[in-house]
Formats: structure tokens, C-alpha cells, sequence
């Protein structure tokens, strides 16, 4: 039997506390779990995103899972991405390359904010041919119960979102996440960013990154985020990240 054989989620790893779900999964690839393998927590302690951030929830709050992957496709940010989209709902966006963010409303005439919904943090070993994907999606946060650090985050400048659902839809919504995982896995890489585009919500706005700035177009063929430069031409970005300009951006 290949690793293949097995759906995602089998075997399983739920613990009730963790330092990190990614930082278990991590041990078990290294010590050859299979494809498909699943970390779960009710909560952890030491939780990360991208760029080195913490993420942080109360026990019992938020979808917080992490996935073993071997062989896994250069497109897996994006289809990972969807799948969470697909799960949420319509009202997901995603901010390049994997954010999955809603809209906030701005007061009067001043343009929709991002409110991070879910993040995604894909660590690999191309040399050991295995990746892990995890996924933290805020199902029943409630803003008043994060660390009074990350409140202050959550209201500067990329608040946190937030399904609003209960607890016990939790593990419902890891059912869903995975069968849209198995969905997104198995596209061809056209529809793939056929539908990623689909869900830009960068796509015409202001954006900046470490040494430069100008407008977003979209993706290219291979995932990379096209931006118009400010004197004319274009650039491709395939790593970093990203950040929105000016009132009303992130």
C-alpha cells in the first residue's frame, strides 16, 4: 500500500494542548508518517505563522490542524488556501498568497479592511520530499478572550475575523476542510488558479513589499503575484510578503 492509499486524516493525532500541531506533524514526517497524516488541538500554546507571528486562541475556539504531505504540488499555498475558501463560504477571500480574509465594512468613503479569517503556514523538505500544512481558522473566537498583545494587533492594522459559530462546529468544519483539501489536491493546476483568481483580494489595489511598491494584477501561471510598477512594466513576486497601502488597507 502506497502512503497515498490513506485519505487526508488518516492516521489522526488529537491533543488536547499543544505547543504547536505544525511542530508534531513535523517529527512524525521526519520519522516517516505517512501522506495524509493529521495533527489536531484543542489548543496551542506556541502556535506560528507566516513571517514568525504567533497565533494564538482560546482553547476550544478555532480549527487548528496540521497535515502531513508527501510529493506535495508547488501549487498546495494556493489550493490550500481554496479549500478553506470552500469551506467558509463565498464571502472568503484570500490575500496572496494564502490569507483567507473577509471585508470589513469602512465608514463612509473609505474602502472595505481585511479581517484575517484563517492563516496557513506550509513548511517543506523538498530534499525529504514531504511538506506540512497548517491551518488555523478562527471558528468561535471571540475577540475580548485573545491576549491583551493581540487584541491590539487584531484592532491595528490586520484585525482578526471570525465565523462566529459555536464550538461543536469545529470538528464539522474539519470534515469539510479535508474533503475540499482532497478536492483542491486532485484539480489540474489550470482551474486551480482559475478559481484562486476568482478569490483575489488583492487584485487592483495599492500593495508594497520589501523593496518596492505598486499596483496588484493578479497571478501569473505559476502562482506568483503580478504587480504594475509605478514608472510602467511589470513585476513578478514568488515569495514574501506583501502589504496593503494606504486608509483602508489591511
Amino acid at each position: 500500500m502506497s502512503d497515498r492509499a490513506l485519505g487526508l486524516g488518516e492516521p489522526r493525532l488529537h491533543l488536547r494542548r499543544t505547543d504547536s500541531t505544525n511542530e508534531r506533524a513535523r517529527t512524525l514526517a521526519a520519522a516517516g508518517a505517512p501522506h495524509g497524516t493529521l495533527v489536531t488541538a484543542a489548543e496551542q500554546s506556541a502556535g506560528r505563522g507566516r513571517q514568525g507571528r504567533r497565533w494564538s486562541a482560546p482553547a476550544g475556539s478555532s480549527l487548528l490542524m496540521s497535515l502531513v504531505l508527501r510529493e506535495p504540488s508547488a501549487l498546495l499555498p494556493l489550493m490550500s488556501a481554496l479549500a478553506v475558501c470552500d469551506t467558509v463560504g463565498p464571502q472568503a477571500l484570500i490575500k496572496w498568497p494564502n490569507d483567507v480574509v473577509v471585508e470589513l465594512a469602512g465608514e463612509g468613503t473609505v474602502a472595505p479592511r481585511l479581517g484575517k479569517l484563517a492563516g496557513i503556514l506550509i513548511e517543506t523538505r523538498p530534499q525529504a520530499g514531504w511538506a506540512v500544512l497548517g491551518i488555523g481558522l478562527n471558528v468561535a473566537v471571540r475577540l475580548e478572550d485573545l491576549p491583551e498583545e493581540l487584541r491590539a494587533d487584531a484592532g491595528a492594522a490586520r484585525p482578526a475575523a471570525t465565523l462566529g459559530r459555536g464550538p461543536e462546529e469545529v470538528e464539522p468544519l474539519l470534515g469539510e476542510l479535508l474533503a475540499a483539501l482532497e478536492r483542491r489536491m486532485a484539480e489540474e493546476p489550470g482551474a486551480t488558479l482559475e478559481a484562486w483568481r476568482e478569490r483575489d483580494a488583492l487584485l487592483g489595489r495599492e500593495v508594497s513589499w520589501s523593496d518596492g511598491r505598486g499596483r496588484a494584477a493578479g497571478i501569473d501561471g505559476m502562482g506568483r503575484l503580478v504587480v504594475e510598477l509605478p514608472g510602467g512594466g511589470r513585476t513578478e513576486l514568488g515569495a514574501g510578503e506583501v502589504h496593503l497601502e494606504g486608509v483602508g488597507g489591511e
